[in-house]
């Protein structure tokens, strides 16, 4: 039941407090995978199919690939043939003519379940490793289904591709006038072993700015102002995607002997100001 995020606040337990949320911050929604099985159906939804990108993995809904164990969220990526449900011969689109998928892997989304505008977001994650894995922890304008990207909007609090093992990406994408019809404005991090070791990948978001952290470290810092006319596409609810990609027109070929890939999420919280 989709519901009004800032009413939902005083339910949540306030246990769950981390050394780097900013001060007059309070918890307001969170997924601590403190159960066993599928992602808790309350609060996240699966993209199926072949989606993004020209990306190899195909999104499915099975526990194989997304599943909640030992307090962690466990997105894996698996190398196996699978069958495009969506699949038409005479189709123009990669989506659609690709008979079969060599990989599967999950994304999971808060759309309908939880949207919020401003706050801070922490994930704990700990990374998959390897030659064109692409997770991503990011975020979409909650008017998704009605505008057209990049009308909606995207921020990126995590990407990372296995090429480059120790950089982390925060980006934020909108409309331009040019000649790809969009803007990227981000920047990198060199993070120490992230397929070995956890680590707390944030974003503090309000009315003129967001900022994106790695363990409390600022590292990408964007003014709504330099979006231009479009400022006010990061002034409306947005909700969270996560998600374990591979390949694609950024992360390039995939090396088929890496698998199975496992993204392990911790925690995901979502706090806003007092």
């Amino acid at each position: 039941m989709k519901f009004l995020a800032v009413l939902f606040c005083g339910m949540l337990s306030m246990n769950s407090s981390s050394q780097f949320v900013p001060e007059n911050y309070e918890l307001l929604w969170q997924d601590e995978f403190e159960y066993r099985g599928k992602p808790d159906r309350k609060k996240w939804s699966h993209e199926e199919g072949l989606l993004r990108n020209l990306e190899k993995q195909y999104y499915t809904s099975r526990k194989k690939n997304s599943r909640v164990r030992n307090g962690m969220l466990e997105i894996t990526a698996r190398k196996e043939a699978i069958r495009n449900r969506k699949y038409e011969a005479s189709a123009s689109n990669w989506k659609y003519y690709t008979k079969e998928a060599e990989y599967t892997s999950a994304s999971i989304e808060s759309l309908g379940k939880f949207e919020f505008q401003y706050g801070y977001v922490e994930v704990r994650a700990k990374l998959p490793a390897g030659q064109g894995v692409w997770p991503a922890i990011w975020m979409l304008g909650s008017d998704f289904e009605s505008a057209v990207w990049p009308e909606n909007g995207e921020i990126d609090i995590l990407e990372h591709v296995g090429k480059d093992p120790e950089k982390i990406h925060a980006t934020v994408h909108f409309p331009a006038n040019n000649h790809v019809g969009y803007q990227s404005v981000g920047n990198t991090i060199q993070v120490e072993k992230p397929q070995e070791q956890f680590h707390i990948y944030g974003m503090e978001w309000t009315s003129e700015k967001i900022d994106f952290l790695v363990d409390g470290k600022i590292y990408h810092h964007f003014e709504l102002s330099e979006a231009g006319d479009h400022a006010d596409l990061f002034r409306k609810p947005f909700y969270l995607i996560i998600n374990l990609a591979l390949g694609g027109n950024w992360a390039g070929e995939v090396d088929p002997e890496i698998f199975p890939q496992k993204l392990l999420i911790d925690y995901v919280r979502v706090y806003q100001k007092k």
